[in-house]
């Protein structure tokens, strides 16, 4: 236990020295200020209602898990394995005293910090926005609502991560993992619409996860049915892609 602290310790660093961190963060507040700001126009310009305070971060999380955080959850992961195959630093991080399972289940982890810091990173800001221009909706019993959706996104969020991993252990190139997994999730969401019966065992549907914990009756089943899927999709390509991981030869 000690060497996987160790090597999560060591990832975190990387991750947080690495620049696309700080672009992610600063594209995450654009996104939440132009549409704090849509609706404030919306709402003066046109005499629309808008949206209250507690929808505006729900509004925000369904156009983010949709659009940059599996951008930047694509290219973190990445540069975390294809960038140090590429690099050969890969290497010397195997040189020290750890197994290879618990360096790539570190990786996994430290990945799978970056995306739930993102995730509360927007959902602080987009309630303190949302509170700044309509405080009147403000309740806590939303807030707590509004927490759980953005927490359950990482589940969703952290099995991409894992299939991307699988893609960066097959093929080398970082550039060519990049657009396979680009290629992959527009043909799935593609599939979701076309095929909508069978969209549910899409991992590219499963973003939404979310919105079954907003419904005033909570479909406990249907929660478990496509946690199941997931947690299925996990296994599957974790177990896959370490067992690539641990073939390779550096």
């Amino acid at each position: 236990m000690v060497e996987f602290k160790a090597a999560l310790t060591n990832e975190i660093e990387k991750l947080y020295k690495r620049k696309k961190v700080l672009v992610a963060v600063i594209i995450s507040l654009i996104f939440i200020i132009i549409g704090q700001l849509s609706m404030v126009v919306l709402r003066t310009g046109f005499g629309l209602r808008g949206v209250s305070s507690m929808d505006f971060p729900i509004m925000v999380l369904s156009v983010v898990v949709n659009t940059i955080l599996p951008l930047f959850t694509a290219l973190v992961t990445i540069e975390s394995f294809s960038g140090e195959f590429s690099q050969n630093t890969m290497k010397i991080a195997l040189t020290r005293p750890i197994s290879r399972l618990k360096f790539y289940s570190a990786k996994l982890t430290a990945i799978m910090l970056f995306i739930l810091a993102n995730l509360l990173f927007v959902m602080v800001f987009s309630i303190l926005a949302g509170c700044l221009f309509n405080s009147n909706s403000f309740s806590i019993g939303n807030v707590l609502k509004i927490l759980i959706s953005y927490v359950v996104t990482l589940i969703p969020m952290a099995i991409l991560s894992i299939i991307i991993v699988f893609f960066t252990n097959i093929i080398r190139s970082g550039i060519s993992v990049f657009f396979l997994s680009i290629f992959v999730f527009v043909t799935f969401k593609g599939l979701g619409i076309i095929f909508y019966r069978l969209s549910g065992i899409f991992i590219t549907s499963m973003l939404n996860w979310y919105t079954l914990f907003l419904m005033e009756t909570i479909p406990t089943f249907k929660i478990f049915l496509q946690f199941m899927m997931m947690l299925s999709y996990g296994i599957i390509f974790f177990t896959a892609g370490y067992y690539l991981f641990d073939k390779k030869e550096f």
